[in-house]
């Protein structure tokens, strides 16, 4: 089956981390997964020298567990700051709060914001709805202006990548029902949103690149447990995408996402909500996080900066 090109460095890339970089997996894998998210985490590591860092816990919601959060605070900030509430990648099965933190830091550090990332449970040892809980508990707690002092709890964007975008997606779902405070904006990179992987992307990138149907299913299994997917578990089974925060999404062209994330927008729009799409020519699942250097990479970053500059100055 024909299939996008990778961009010429991401190619590269992938060849020279093709021993910590997950295409396929199976159930039994998932132990080995968590290890190479480990690798692939630090990979990049940086002391985040901008910010202070807290580690804090908040209290759960409604019975839930009590969650693990990482905060980082601007260092010079000497007035409230905008938060971006991230949730981080993994496929519902692996990665910490941890994970992904030098990408979401460099997002902070150029827009004037803090971070808090939360440790939420992993399947299949807490599956669905353990996740959205704790996703739940942590926002509850970032825009009720529990947390610490400088973080502005009417300045909130949820952001998440990969499992952690999909999982952004749900808890926003959740949130807009309960009626939750509104939210500046729904940040969604290489979001995993639909549990049926059976998108044109998802059969032309079977058993290449990164992340592809196979692991994909596995993942969705293991998160779901049997549960119904709607309407908050996979946020494309959700009927209505209307009411969302103003929405960004990027995807490669060569990952199994892209076509649900193009879905996932144009359902928005059909709603008359607000989304800004991007989908990068030649990038696989995660390009940004496996070669920052790429100059796809870097071309990437600037439109997140924007879009969420221009969130926090209408909020």
């Amino acid at each position: 089956m024909a299939r996008p090109a990778f961009d010429p460095e991401i190619a590269r890339a992938l060849e020279q981390h093709r021993d910590i970089i997950v295409t396929s997996m199976a159930r039994e894998d998932i132990p080995r997964v968590r290890g190479l998210g480990a690798d692939v985490s630090t990979m990049h590591a940086s002391t985040h020298a901008a910010f202070d860092r807290l580690d804090l816990t908040a209290p759960g919601v409604d019975g839930a567990r009590d969650v693990d959060l990482v905060v980082l605070r601007p260092a010079a900030a000497r007035e409230p700051v905008p938060v971006i509430m991230f949730l981080h990648g993994g496929g519902m099965v692996a990665g910490t709060a941890d994970s992904d933190l030098d990408l979401v830091a460099e997002l902070a550090y150029e827009t004037g914001c803090a971070v808090v990332s939360a440790e939420y449970r992993l399947a299949p040892e807490d599956p669905y709805p353990a996740a959205l809980e704790d996703a739940v508990s942590a926002l509850t707690w970032v825009t009720s202006g529990e947390g610490p002092d400088l973080l502005d709890p009417q300045r909130v964007v949820l952001a998440g990548i990969s499992a952690g975008g999909g999982l952004a997606a749900s808890t926003a779902l959740f949130w807009r029902d309960r009626g939750g405070a509104a939210l500046a904006g729904l940040m969604l990179l290489c979001p995993m949103l639909d549990h049926r992987s059976s998108s044109c992307s998802a059969r032309q990138m079977v058993g290449v690149g990164s992340w592809d149907a196979t692991a994909n299913a596995t993942a969705w299994e293991a998160y779901l447990n049997g549960a119904d997917p709607a309407p908050y578990a996979s946020p494309s089974a959700n009927e209505d995408l209307g009411g969302l925060p103003p929405t960004f999404i990027d995807v490669g062209s060569a990952e199994t996402f892209r076509d649900e994330c193009v879905e996932f927008a144009s359902r928005i729009w059909e709603r008359g909500g607000d989304a800004e799409l991007h989908v990068w020519p030649g990038g696989a699942h995660a390009f940004d996080v496996l070669a920052p250097w790429a100059q796809l990479s870097q071309a990437a970053r600037l439109p997140r900066s924007l879009w969420l500059q221009r969130r926090l100055e209408r909020s």
